[in-house]
């Protein structure tokens, strides 16, 4: 069957229903096939060219995605402090979800457009791709917002999916026109004009420099701008607004430097020791912005684009010398199967859990699937916390399933 812009691909070589995913692309460095690929027979021609892919990176990934599932669907309203996000500045490990995905992406954006320049295809194609796939993710991202109603009247337009296309898309951009050290500048200017957007232009009502919520000049243009668009949460403004694009962009180019490091012609031992040091001095970084613009995930502040990132830098680290370095894929291939669905995993989580939320066992003024489950199955059985934790790991492992069952088949999301 050709691969005219649909998600699955049959032939005689593999009876199974085959979905690719882009997103491996995107997040893992795996490189693609072209979208004009006629067959899964050239697909393998193809794969059997690329390097194997990082085990490390697919299992970082993984993690990353299995600790968002987590967070997210927690069985009651009791949580313990660390599973639930910073109320407004601080840092708890639920802020580092996010920015570790865009961190992933830059990796990746590194990896699979950097083999593929070297392979000789044109930037102008591979931009044409990205676009491509770009607009997909955040397509896809609208539907998860809009879903059941559908109403366009509130219909939230940017969210997590969104600014991943976003990001992706402008940080490739970057990685094909410039070299490593214009990156650099470019993460500089980033980070360095968001924070002077946030400290310098005034905010009708409340002047300069005010971070409270709804003070602030990113909350303020989301209100704006956006309106009646924005996040369910707030309705005034948006975590993934528009003005904090700016220094979520700069947390994908510093993926990029990271994959510009695993591209190095070095040992394995010397590159980990790279990544550490580099994660080490953003880290420190984060650390002393934080004294003039706090870390902050919902207003995704200079200082937290920096210290994210460079814990991002130290955790992969950790994963490459245990994984890559130290051969233990084999207890790590849970994860690795985890991360190498990571669209569909994210996917499938939103959805049934908006289908759990909403469906009501007797009625509307019944409990809904989700309270009911959590009530009769988990809340018996201990604390509120350990009973809404115990809740999110098994919703955790049914995920792992869908991932194991995908894999098992060889099914792969295609965006």
């Amino acid at each position: 069957m050709p691969n005219n812009g649909r998600l699955v691909e049959k032939t005689q070589v593999d009876r199974w229903p085959r979905l690719e995913y882009a997103i491996g692309g995107i997040l893992a460095g795996q490189e693609m096939v072209p979208s004009s690929s006629p067959s899964l027979v050239a697909h393998a021609a193809h794969a059997e060219a690329i390097p194997a892919r990082l085990c490390s990176l697919d299992a970082f990934r993984g993690a990353t995605m299995a600790l968002m599932v987590l967070v997210n669907t927690p069985g009651g309203p009791n949580s313990y402090g660390p599973l639930n996000h910073s109320a407004w500045n601080g840092w708890t490990v639920t802020d580092m979800v996010f920015p570790s995905f865009l961190w992933i992406v830059g990796v990746a954006i590194t990896l699979s457009l950097g083999q593929r320049i070297a392979a000789g295809v044109r930037k102008s194609r591979l931009f044409l791709q990205v676009l491509r796939r770009a607009a997909v993710i955040f397509g896809l991202g609208l539907i998860v917002y809009a879903a059941p109603n559908f109403n366009l009247s509130t219909q939230r337009w940017l969210g997590v999916l969104q600014r991943i296309a976003i990001c992706y898309l402008i940080a490739s951009a970057i990685y094909l026109t410039t070299r490593w050290r214009m990156q650099v500048v470019w993460i500089v200017a980033l980070v360095v004009s968001y924070w002077l957007i946030m400290k310098l232009i005034p905010v009708p009502g409340y002047g300069t420099g005010d971070l409270a919520v709804g003070h602030n000049i990113a909350n303020y243009v989301d209100r704006v701008v956006l309106g009646a668009h924005n996040y369910a949460g707030t309705k005034y403004w948006d975590p993934e607004g528009l003005i904090s694009t700016l220094p979520s962009i700069a947390t994908t180019l510093l993926g990029v430097m990271a994959g510009h490091i695993l591209r190095l012609k070095r040992d394995l031992s010397e590159r980990t020791t790279w990544l550490y040091l580099a994660g080490g001095i953003l880290i420190a970084a984060g650390l002393i912005c934080n004294f003039w613009l706090p870390i902050n995930k919902k207003l995704w502040t200079s200082s937290f684009s920096l210290f994210m990132a460079g814990m991002d830098f130290v955790i992969f680290a950790g994963f490459v010398w245990l994984i890559d370095g130290g051969g233990y894929q084999r207890y790590a291939r849970p994860l690795v199967i985890m991360g190498m669905n990571a669209i569909a995993v994210y996917m499938a989580s939103e959805l049934l859990e908006e289908v759990l939320s909403l469906v009501h066992v007797g009625g509307s003024a019944s409990p809904s699937v989700h309270e009911w489950i959590y009530q009769t199955l988990f809340a018996p059985l201990a604390s509120p916390r350990n009973a809404s934790l115990a809740y999110a790991i098994c919703y955790v492992l049914l995920m792992y399933a869908v991932a194991y069952g995908m894999h098992k088949k060889r099914w792969f999301l295609k965006v």
